[in-house]
């Protein structure tokens, strides 16, 4: 007998597993930033964005396209921001065409719209002083994370469907003796 779905049964624990690094990479970077190395450069977001990054093989649905996306606006530091947003874009359009993440994704102009409204507000004067310095530091990365890495373990316990939505098949279920037949869907359309 088939069954409609399965999950895979590494998946909790991969999740467990990328939980615990994102832990540890914010205590890292927590300690780092406590000692004061690296300080005096400008590399918190792109060293966030780096180690979602880093972690994202450990669960590829999980942080892959938040860290492609925030490791882009980290270069932005260097780079021009709409360079950097186009190559975020651009490759987070390439993960949804390999099918490591879903194309519906929210999270890649949740993070461009908190940025924009950051720099909105930085340039309005109403953020506080010290939000810009932050954001620079290693403390960035090490908070962000280490509450990550927190999130990551609350939910990795969890079992849900990561279903794609199909258009109705048009062709017709065999019926006998009145039960029906149920095949999963193989390949999607790609």
């Amino acid at each position: 007998m088939r069954q409609p779905f399965t999950l895979p049964a590494g998946n909790s624990a991969s999740n467990r597993r990328q939980a615990y690094a994102l832990l540890l990479l914010g205590v890292v970077f927590l300690i780092i930033a406590w000692l004061g190395f690296l300080n005096p450069y400008a590399l918190g977001v792109l060293l966030f964005g780096l180690g979602m990054l880093g972690v994202a093989p450990l669960s590829r649905r999980r942080f892959l396209s938040a860290g492609w996306l925030t490791t882009s606006l980290g270069v932005a530091t260097f780079l021009m921001y709409l360079l950097a947003i186009g190559l975020g874009l651009l490759g987070i359009a390439w993960m949804a065409h390999r099918g490591y993440t879903s194309t519906g994704g929210l999270t890649p102009g949740l993070f461009v719209l908190g940025v924009a409204v950051t720099e909105y507000l930085q340039a309005a004067h109403l953020t506080p002083s010290t939000l810009v310095p932050f954001a620079l530091s290693l403390w960035l990365p090490g908070s962000g994370l280490f509450v990550l890495g927190l999130v990551s373990l609350a939910t990795s316990g969890r079992t849900y469907l990561n279903t794609k939505r199909h258009p109705a098949n048009r062709t017709q279920t065999p019926v006998q003796r009145g039960t029906t037949a149920m095949h999963p869907v193989k390949g999607g359309d790609r």
